[in-house]
Order: structure tokens, then sequence, then C-alpha cells
């Protein structure tokens, strides 16, 4: 997984702790933890810190997950985002590389915005970053 993320290093349970305590704090920021039968499988975070109404997402899935839980968490995701957070946009974005998440993002509706040529560096090169944004109007017209 580390491989299609930004920070590639093996992230300590301390690191881990001190992103949470300063994240779980932070205006504009929800962290959701995603289960399925009282299970955790997902992990979502949502922050919005340009405008009120645009965030960006992030999230991750359990490596055992069944198939389609990613599908199931991005829709949980996008009505948490519109309906409760009643946010105008959704922000994205995948390594160029990652076509995975490229598509996901893609089959839940979300438009390619642009691409930021050589943005990231994971110590062996430079790769590009897929941005995407998906409007509440957007996802209210395609339920």
């Amino acid at each position: 997984m580390r491989q299609f993320m930004y920070t590639s290093h093996e992230i300590s349970p301390e690191e881990h702790e001190q992103w949470f305590a300063r994240n779980s704090e932070a205006p504009g920021v929800w962290l959701l933890i995603y289960e399925v039968d009282s299970a955790p499988v997902g992990f979502v975070n949502i922050s919005s810190t340009r405008c009120a109404q645009v965030a960006d997402w992030g999230f991750y899935l359990a490596p055992d997950a069944e198939p389609g839980t990613g599908r199931s968490l991005g829709e949980a995701a996008l009505r948490y985002a519109f309906e409760e957070l009643e946010l105008h946009k959704l922000c994205g974005q995948a390594l160029g590389f990652n076509e995975r998440s490229i598509r996901f993002h893609e089959r839940l509706g979300f438009t390619r915005e642009g691409v930021l040529r050589e943005q990231h560096c994971d110590g062996e090169g430079y790769h590009d970053v897929i941005c995407f944004g998906l409007l509440a109007a957007e996802w209210k017209n395609a339920k």
C-alpha cells in the first residue's frame, strides 16, 4: 500500500498516534472508520482547509477487506460528505501510476480536473499526480 501513498516509509505506532492527535482536534477535519458488521475495514479522512464547503479526501481499506468494500466505503463517504457535511465539492488525488485509484474515483463519478506533472518524488523518481473533483450537484444527479 505504501507505494501508492505520499508517505512511503513505514509509519511507526508513535507517528500514527501523533498524526491522529493532531488531526482529530483540527477544525475542518473528519476522521472516519468504515465498518462492516461492526468490524473496521476502512478509513476515510475528509479535510476542508481551503474553504468551508470544499474538501479533500483520502481513504484506505484493510488488506483483507472483501471485494466490493471499496465501492461501499466510497459511496458511504460521499453520502457523508454531501449530506452530513453539506460540502459543495470533494477533491481527490491519485499518483499517476495508481490505475486502481484512478478507476475508483472515476467510477464514483469524479471528474479528472488536471495533472500535476512530476509533482511527487518517492526517492526513486518523480510521478504525476492526477487531480479529481466531484460537485454535490453532480453527485445528486447521479444518484
